[in-house]
């Protein structure tokens, strides 16, 4: 074999060699470069972060600073207050305006605003619990009567009170007191209702409107308005046996109206009877009597 022959595959394979580790090292540069350039994002984004978190602690530490600023400035009120409530009831006792019974007793007055601003809370509480109550007796009680037209009965509540409106129509014939068949059936869905609450008191309420009245035994609006009451009353005793001793009847007449009595509308509206819930007094003048 020549020289020749021998030299030829020799310097190409040192050829082949130095292309495979052209690529490999290229590739390796380009690796690396990535790599530093995603360091240097990651970087940046931690040292961002970083200066962040250090700006909100500054700004905690600033609110928190400011807060106990305040809470000092409060505590130094709060004491300047107590010394120049003790020295004017010391200038009052001095001066023998006040003897040092009515100073002490002011002094405890002054204390029990805490006490007392309870006791209003506790009204309050009451008031909304009342509230919470009459709520729930309206929905029983639309529940109990249906889908009635409200032109009929309508059922509500106004300031606190809870109140039954029946039309006239709905309840007696034109100048009667007698209560008809059909009026019974929604009186004793009523009746049931109010018989599940037998703590609560009711007065029916009977309303006319301001056509002059007089037939037979009755003489005016007047006796129309507390007959029909009355025959409501009993029904309510009688047939469906709530308890008398919670019940009461009053005749109004003309003279609460809910509409104008001067279209046919407006008198037949206040042509009604009305039941009042009435409230229970006797719970909050507990309240009010002193511990």
């Amino acid at each position: 074999m020549s020289i020749r022959h021998m030299i030829l595959p020799a310097c190409a394979s040192v050829l082949l060699f130095s292309c495979v580790s052209s690529k490999k090292f290229k590739t390796a540069q380009a690796q690396y470069a990535e790599l530093q350039t995603k360091y240097t994002t990651d970087l940046k984004t931690c040292n961002d972060a970083k200066d962040d978190l250090g700006r909100q602690k500054t700004n905690l530490e600033s609110e928190n600073g400011q807060l106990n600023a305040k809470v000092a400035d409060l505590s130094k009120q709060v004491d300047y207050l107590k010394e120049n409530n003790t020295q004017a009831l010391k200038q009052l006792q001095d001066m023998s305006v006040i003897t040092g019974s009515q100073a002490e007793s002011i002094k405890k007055s002054m204390e029990n605003i805490g006490a007392k601003d309870t006791y209003i809370q506790t009204l309050q509480q009451q008031m909304a619990h009342k509230d919470s109550i009459n709520m729930a007796l309206v929905m029983n009680l639309k529940g109990a009567v249906g889908n009635m037209d409200d032109q009929d009965i309508n059922i509500k509540v106004d300031k606190g009170v809870v109140y039954i409106d029946i039309s006239d129509k709905l309840l007696f014939k034109s100048g009667k007191y007698e209560v008809t068949k059909q009026a019974t059936v929604v009186l004793g869905k009523v009746a049931a209702v109010l018989k599940n609450q037998p703590d609560i008191e009711f007065m029916v309420e009977g309303h006319t409107d301001n056509i002059p009245f007089k037939r037979g035994i009755l003489l005016d609006n007047w006796d129309l308005s507390v007959k029909r009451a009355t025959s409501v009353v009993r029904i309510l005793q009688k047939k469906y046996n709530l308890d008398p001793t919670k019940i009461s009847a009053a005749g109004r007449s003309e003279y609460i109206s809910v509409a104008t009595n001067d279209t046919p509308e407006g008198r037949a509206a206040n042509r009604r009877t009305r039941i009042v819930v009435l409230p229970q007094l006797d719970q909050f003048f507990k309240l009010l009597e002193t511990k």
